[in-house]
């Protein structure tokens, strides 16, 4: 069996917490897409582990895999194993593969990442993680793979054609080129290599003999639909492609082999970074959902941008990813608030759209039309079924699911792994 998962907004929808949440019934876990610009919570027995390249089901006995459309910065990677060493989850290479292909963020790709996001006159709000220039270099084919990276002779080659080029480049958009000879990273990353090498797999050999094998594959998805290079809000979208179809292309899996597309929903809906979000609460509505919600980038801490749920905008990444079912998370976030408000389409220039313009400057001209529903009132966070929630909360579940059109399969009510039930 094989299953994705993807967030049908903006990202931050939860999809740590499911992949978390559903782990124990899978063998092997599996990341697509991203780097450690994403950040994935998990929240178990209170204790709350942040992770932003490991897999979400560390915590389970499936292996674990990083797949070759990631770009992966071996120093976020060596971090993050040795803080879950420190709290008691040891990852080692039986635990962890890492595709030989997987494109390598090096320092340069820092470097460039923020002057060009300096430079800009609009900014695109990036991380400044170096994520898009790795992306641009395996496009390019300039890229550091981890087969590279795992052999030093091979490393320095490569870094001896790629430095004059990244001087120049950095050189051109104002910066200091020496980094480009600092051997104090190139030891750095040398080490890495030696410590990784042990890690290294195919990955798409792995996930189809796992298949073949009758066993089950989770594909993380990272960021959300409408960050996706190609279909998102352009050009304020992340440097990867984040719906379904990808998990296919950049793991090698055939499209064929797919049972199950999960869609990470949130209740209402938020956004990091620069671009459009028509239904944006820019007041004290807003800020109390951020204050409830916990709305803080998991990889910078940034204030997260809160509005109401955007019907047109899941519509999109229903047609986006073909989801066979959903999940809701953060329901429990809007109790107290009267009355709830759904975007049920958008008003363009008089004219009503019930889908989002193609146009990302006419989709931030768009004004929601809204529809009020009562809400409820009480803490929902130690609810544990369907049948226990209020009369409200049940009406608001009911009213989206209709609206979406597909089946709504878990709901979630705060952060712990408990407090997911199945509807």
């Amino acid at each position: 069996m094989f299953t994705i998962i993807t967030g049908t907004q903006f990202g931050d929808e939860g999809k740590g917490k499911i992949v978390d949440l559903m782990a124990r019934e899978y063998d092997l876990i599996v990341r697509f897409q991203g780097g450690d610009n994403a950040g994935h919570t998990v929240v178990v027995d209170g204790k709350k582990y942040k992770l932003h390249l490991t897999p979400s089901g560390v915590l389970f006995d499936a292996r674990l895999l990083i797949g070759p459309g990631t770009v992966m910065n071996p120093q976020t990677l060596a971090t993050e194993l040795n803080t879950l060493a420190d709290e008691g989850t040891v990852v080692d290479e039986k635990k962890l593969g890492i595709d030989a292909k997987t494109s390598i963020i090096m320092p340069y790709h820092v470097e460039l990442d923020g002057l060009g996001e300096s430079a800009r006159s609009v900014k695109i709000g990036t991380t400044k993680r170096g994520i898009g220039y790795a992306y641009i270099d395996k496009v390019a084919r300039d890229e550091v793979q981890m087969s590279d990276l795992a052999d030093e002779e091979r490393l320095r080659r490569r870094l001896e054609e790629l430095t004059p080029i990244k001087a120049a480049q950095i050189q051109s958009m104002g910066g200091d080129p020496s980094i480009m000879e600092d051997e104090t990273w190139i030891r750095t990353y040398i080490e890495l290599g030696r410590r990784f090498a042990p890690f290294i797999a195919d990955v798409s050999h792995e996930i189809n003999t796992a298949l073949d094998q009758g066993k089950k594959v989770l594909a993380e998805g990272a960021q959300g639909a409408h960050l996706d290079v190609i279909h998102g809000t352009q050009k304020f979208v992340t440097s990867s492609s984040c719906i379904a179809g990808s998990a296919c292309a950049n793991l090698g899996v055939g499209p064929t082999r797919v049972d199950e597309v999960v869609g990470i929903l949130k209740a209402y809906i938020t956004r990091v970074g620069e671009g459009p979000l028509p239904t944006e609460l820019k007041n004290r509505t807003g800020d109390y959902i951020r204050e409830a919600g916990g709305e803080f980038g998991t990889t910078t801490g940034r204030p997260r941008r809160c509005g109401w749920f955007d019907l047109p905008l899941v519509k999109k990444s229903v047609a986006l990813n073909g989801y066979t079912q959903i999940a809701l998370t953060k329901l429990d976030v809007l109790s107290d608030m009267h009355p709830l408000k759904v975007c049920v389409a958008y008003e363009l220039d008089g004219t009503r759209l019930d889908y989002p313009p193609e146009s990302t400057a006419d989709l931030a001209r768009c004004v929601p039309v809204l529809e009020d529903l009562p809400g409820w009132d009480g803490d929902l966070t130690g609810i544990r079924s369907m049948d226990a929630l209020p009369d409200g909360a049940i009406e608001y579940l009911s009213r989206l699911e209709s609206l979406v059109g597909v089946p709504f399969k878990y709901i979630s009510v705060g952060p712990g792994r408990e407090q997911t039930f199945i509807k």
